[in-house]
């Protein structure tokens, strides 16, 4: 395994590869980083190059005092630049959540530069301006809230957010190791991502998804119900994506089942 930091356009960014072959690029969620995804790139690296970034305000990666140098377009030329010094001429992108619009965002301005799309719970974005006003609204609520209240009062109430209660059902020691991650994390870094990537911050991509030819699977799990009708509505926008549910599994499935999670990744570069 090989650790990175890469200055890329003023911010320093962390980043962890492990084994060779064809690269996969593995985007966390949001209070995520690359330690997310060690049991699936411990499983894949065996047969291909992983490449796991911590994105700006998570992990080892900066958290930029200008919740601007956050926004997707940004991000999206820092990943482009990070491939171009890593030699990586396109890629398999894996996206959660919040990496997943990364992801996404990244595919629709660099197609070239990927082989196939992978996003795990995630979505285009907002259709509407009210939609996006309104949860920018939140979103800047809950990083005041955060900077306020410091990391440990935001992720008490982060892990008993509906969206999360799937992961009651892990194992006390897992839960411990998720809590204790987020708990790394700073104020100012959770607080700039939410203002400056969050769902109200980008800009709707629900218009361009039949912008996408290449293969791009939407994995999701049946206990998300709003993330199950995100990937319909998303297949009707493009017939050629393909959604992979997963039973008894909520919206962080790499976390929940990691070992079926893997399994699923090589059955689809198998077949890509």
């Amino acid at each position: 395994m090989i650790n990175l930091i890469l200055h890329i356009n003023d911010v320093s960014y962390f980043i962890e590869i492990k084994g060779q072959g064809k690269p996969l690029v593995f985007l966390h969620g949001f209070t995520g980083d690359t330690s997310t995804w060690t049991k699936i790139t411990d499983k894949l690296s065996s047969t291909h190059q992983c490449i796991s970034i911590d994105l700006p305000g998570h992990g080892r990666t900066s958290s930029p005092e200008d919740f601007g140098r956050y926004g997707m377009e940004r991000v999206t030329d820092d990943l482009h630049a990070i491939l171009t010094s890593l030699h990586v001429e396109s890629a398999t992108l894996i996206g959660y959540s919040m990496g997943g619009r990364t992801a996404l965002h990244f595919a629709l301005m660099h197609q070239d530069k990927v082989e196939t799309l992978i996003l795990e719970s995630a979505s285009p974005g907002l259709k509407s301006e009210e939609e996006r006003v309104e949860r920018k609204r939140k979103d800047h609520a809950l990083a005041d809230r955060i900077e306020r209240e410091g990391i440990q009062a935001f992720v008490d109430y982060w892990e008993e957010i509906p969206l999360f209660a799937t992961q009651k059902k892990l194992q006390q020691a897992e839960r411990e190791e998720i809590r204790k991650q987020r708990l790394n994390q700073s104020a100012v870094g959770l607080s700039n991502s939410l203002r400056g990537m969050g769902t109200g911050a980008q800009d709707s991509l629900w218009n361009r998804l039949a912008e996408l030819k290449i293969p791009v699977h939407l994995l999701v799990g049946e206990l998300d119900p709003k993330f199950l009708d995100i990937a319909e509505e998303m297949k009707k926008r493009n017939p050629a994506f393909q959604i992979v549910t997963f039973s008894n599994t909520g919206h962080a499935i790499h976390v929940e089942e990691p070992r079926k999670f893997g399994t699923i990744i090589e059955d689809l570069l198998s077949t890509t």
